[in-house]
């Protein structure tokens, strides 16, 4: 009899594939983000916009952000993911690129805005897919490498604002990093797959998991939600401020204060978030409450160093915020996947939306404006230390939600 010959099976995995592109796209969805703080000076050098002014320009990205969430988190559950993440990473590319024609505060601010649009697609629906691909046990690990692209994409952004602008003027980073974008959504259209919802969920459904108004009973969901919305309002408000604080209480140029956070970002971004997943996928293998009590003690370890970075001694300041910075990422991945744990497959889309209106709304969408308010009537260094107050209440409410953690001993 003739021998049929096999399909070549592809050496990479469909789940694969799809992680590493989304986790190109992430990294591209913050490189455009925080191109603005990192050369925020530099604009601020030409127009004379004051603190709150600036603030207010993230404020308007985040506000469009938050308000865009809640229809593109309904229509993840109807509709296929892997074509609205698409038009999302197109749109806040195209708007990236418009940057470098933008020459007024409105403009600007307009701009800034149509990003948070195409980025609030990106942000909800990522992470729903690859929930789809990985089970319950394996989402910190997994979103703990997805995440590793923040604080690299943050560091890239600040350095290409503060470095590239210095030299050749604020809006070429703008031009610049808008392509990449476009080129990696054309690789997902052609490599990426849509997964099965629910392919990968043990934990059964209940109405506080599986519907939308049991979301406001679920506890698991609120309490991570909250917490992550404290410790957002501090976050958001560092990385849009610590450029400018290096640069105006510490009396570095622009280019090296950019450089500064850039490099510590990154370094502490991958390692953080990489031991932050690690040792809380240790810790999920004997305590269900793993991912919330983790997250409440990188949070509270942040504090004595936050607090030395804006009151402390200038010669202390680079050497704190490389240790708080590290251990605000040990979080990113754990608290993430408590999130998407915390709630089922037929509105997880939707769960995440909520869970980014309310992070950005009582979170970042106020923070930097409110920050540069202050900082406007006293001085930058006490504006920020408000950032502290935040991370004490997040640390608090992730504590008490911990008793709220999905039973994991059957899965």
């Amino acid at each position: 009899m003739p021998i049929t010959a096999q399909p070549k099976r592809s050496p990479i995995s469909p789940a694969f594939a799809t992680l590493i592109l989304l986790i190109a796209l992430n990294l591209l969805n913050f490189i455009d983000r925080y191109i603005l703080p990192g050369a925020q000076s530099l604009i601020q050098k030409e127009y004379g916009w004051n603190d709150q002014q600036m603030g207010a320009l993230t404020t308007g990205f985040f506000f469009t952000y938050m308000l865009i969430a809640p229809l593109t988190g309904w229509l993840g559950d109807r509709l296929p993911r892997k074509p609205l993440i698409i038009a999302g990473a197109v749109l806040w590319s195209l708007a990236t690129l418009a940057t470098a024609w933008v020459h007024g505060y409105w403009t600007l601010f307009f701009r800034h805005a149509i990003v948070g649009i195409g980025e609030a697609t990106f942000t909800i629906f990522a992470p729903a897919v690859l929930a789809d691909f990985y089970g319950e046990r394996e989402r910190n690990r997994i979103l703990s490498v997805f995440y590793i692209a923040i604080p690299v994409g943050a560091a890239f952004g600040y350095l290409a604002g503060g470095t590239l602008g210095s030299r050749y003027g604020w809006r070429t980073p703008f031009f610049l990093c808008a392509f990449p974008g476009l080129l990696v959504a054309a690789l997902y259209w052609w490599l990426g797959r849509e997964p099965e919802r629910g392919a990968s969920d043990h934990i059964q459904p209940d109405r506080t998991r599986a519907t939308f108004f049991g979301l406001f009973r679920n506890g698991a969901f609120l309490t991570a939600t909250l917490g992550l919305a404290m410790l957002t309002f501090a976050m958001g408000g560092i990385s849009t401020w610590v450029p400018t604080f290096l640069h105006r209480q510490l009396n570095y140029p622009v280019d090296k204060a950019s450089f500064i956070v850039s490099a510590i970002t990154a370094l502490d971004g991958i390692a953080g978030t990489f031991l932050g997943g690690w040792l809380a996928q240790r810790w999920l293998r004997t305590n269900d409450r793993a991912l919330y009590l983790f997250s409440a003690l990188s949070v509270a370890l942040t504090l004595p160093f936050g607090a030395l970075v804006f009151f402390g001694p200038h010669a202390t300041a680079v050497p704190a915020l490389v240790l708080a910075e590290f251990f605000l990422f040990l979080n990113t991945g754990p608290l993430n996947a408590a999130i998407v744990n915390s709630v089922s497959a037929p509105v997880r889309a939707t769960a995440i939306s909520v869970n980014l209106f309310f992070i950005h709304f009582l979170g970042d969408t106020f923070s930097p404006q409110i920050i540069g308010a202050i900082s406007d009537r006293t001085n930058l260094s006490l504006a920020l230390g408000v950032t502290l107050i935040f991370l004490v209440i997040s640390a608090t409410i992730l504590q008490l939600g911990s008793r709220f953690a999905p039973s994991l001993e059957k899965i």
